[in-house]
């Protein structure tokens, strides 16, 4: 089965697959990040969350994030998916993985690339609060 590395869908994200995916022989760490909907912002009670996303910017955007911590790290292989439309209380947004020969470049890079995708990613997060209102946030 092929994996792609960057992917944005409707589909629920299996983490096994991209572990398998990005861990190599000369690989000694393999750091999975999992981003889930939890149930509140702030001080605010959520009841679920939709993402929106512009696939076709959105994914060349990930693999440059990849590219980028590549750059800054000695880290192999990078995955990330991320998950669009509605999600409930508990599932997985978004998940990132990094393998790299040593655990410090591993956490490091995905934690730059998780950073990194709230701040560039033409990916989009509409909380709906429990009291019936929503609201876009960054």
């Amino acid at each position: 089965m092929m994996i792609e590395p960057f992917v944005i869908s409707e589909q629920p994200i299996a983490p096994a697959p991209l572990v398998a995916y990005v861990q190599t022989p000369g690989d000694g760490a393999v750091v999975t990040f999992t981003g889930v909907v939890r149930d509140h912002f702030e001080d605010r009670a959520t009841a679920y969350l939709v993402y929106e996303a512009y696939p076709e910017m959105a994914v060349p955007v990930l693999r440059s994030l990849a590219e980028e911590a590549r750059e800054r790290w000695p880290i192999g292989r990078v995955a990330v998916h991320h998950r669009v439309g509605r999600l409930e209380i508990g599932e997985t947004a978004v998940l990132v993985v990094v393998a790299a020969p040593h655990r410090h470049a591993a956490f490091e890079a995905a934690e730059y690339i998780m950073d990194r995708i709230k701040e560039v990613a033409p990916i989009w997060k509409q909380e709906h609060w429990a009291d019936g209102e929503a609201s876009w946030r960054e």
